[in-house]
């Protein structure tokens, strides 16, 4: 049976829009723990938008320079630019448009009285294998966070890319890489030497030719690459993006820990899922569930949560500026507690 998955780095456009987003909160926490955010990113050639909510003490601060550091970690630096020139984004043209408001009193009072921010389902997920996460989702990522490492420490390869693996019967039968070159470089070796087998079919830039990437080639946006940062086709993805939000929403923390109780009751059975529930202003949850599959045989059991978003908040150290930390390792990345 095959069985595909895909993983993107951080170069991506959507996942440039999601790190934006995750290190502005980071900036925001150090300053207040309790900041309230919800901020999405849009980046279209050297433009970036900013739109969304913030209600903290802190001082939002320089935003353009915030946005340019960001670009920096990921790895479109000054010297980036220097070799890739108009083929990918340019820090020092960036311009920013900033459509951010302040949170809605309506939400506030809920998440004051130490309510969920939002409501909405969630799904976690686990199961036997590396990293606790399926096998053809683990090969992409291990392949992607490789090249992209190579990447940024090439004058020939870029940072923009995408991995996807098909197993067939458990064994690889394809790689699928798409990774910005100048110069065509051969990647077989390093492919099969990461995998640890050899793919019956190694595909690299499909089209024969990948030079313009990053924003200047795609537009960006914040969430739209959640099957990446879960579980791909393993199980439905609850919720929304998490990378654009402070821990009293929902979307962020029922999330995580949805996939932390995944990881604690997996035991040894072959997959765990966890479904929550939440009701916007409310503590307790509305459902929770437990499913575990063994051989083929599936189990239920009742999840009953009343756990307060502070308690959770605190026990994962989600009011620490750890959110481009998270938002690179994608919720299917989390195994343990997180602080």
């Amino acid at each position: 049976m095959q069985r595909t998955a895909e993983a993107v780095s951080l170069g991506h456009p959507d996942k440039i829009a999601d790190y934006i987003s995750s290190f502005i909160l980071d900036r925001l926490i150090e300053q207040d723990p309790h900041v309230m955010y919800a901020v999405e990113v849009m980046i279209k050639d050297n433009t970036v938008v900013l739109g969304g909510e913030v209600t903290t003490s802190a001082l939002l601060g320089d935003l353009t320079t915030y946005v340019k550091i960001a670009l920096s970690e990921i790895g479109y630096d000054e010297r980036y630019a220097s070799i890739w020139g108009d083929l990918a984004i340019n820090p020092a043209q960036i311009k920013i448009t900033n459509l951010i408001g302040v949170q809605s009193a309506d939400i506030n009072r809920g998440v004051i009285a130490d309510g969920w921010g939002d409501q909405g389902v969630f799904v976690g997920y686990a199961c036997k294998g590396e990293g606790k996460i399926n096998r053809e989702l683990y090969l992409a990522k291990k392949l992607n966070y490789a090249l992209y490492d190579k990447a940024r420490q090439s004058d020939n390869l870029g940072i923009d890319i995408k991995t996807q693996i098909t197993l067939n019967n458990d064994k690889v039968e394809t790689a699928i890489v798409a990774i910005p070159m100048l110069h065509n470089e051969d990647l077989t070796d390093f492919i099969i030497e990461t995998l640890g087998e050899k793919p019956a079919h190694i595909i690299v830039n499909g089209t024969g030719r990948y030079t313009y990437h990053s924003s200047i080639a795609d537009c960006g946006i914040t969430g739209r690459k959640l099957a990446c940062d879960f579980y791909s086709t393993a199980c439905p993805i609850g919720g929304g993006s998490p990378w654009t939000k402070d821990a009293s929403k929902a979307d962020l923390t029922l999330n995580v820990y949805a996939r932390i109780l995944a990881c604690e009751n997996l035991a040894d059975n072959d997959e765990c899922f966890v479904y929550l529930s939440s009701c916007i202003g409310r503590t307790e949850l509305p459902s929770g569930l437990i499913k575990t599959v063994k051989n083929g045989v599936v189990y239920y059991g009742s999840l009953w949560c009343n756990q307060k978003p502070s308690t959770l908040i605190k026990a994962y150290g989600l009011d620490k500026p750890i959110y481009t930390k998270l938002c690179g390792k994608g919720i299917s990345g989390i195994l343990v507690k997180i602080k």
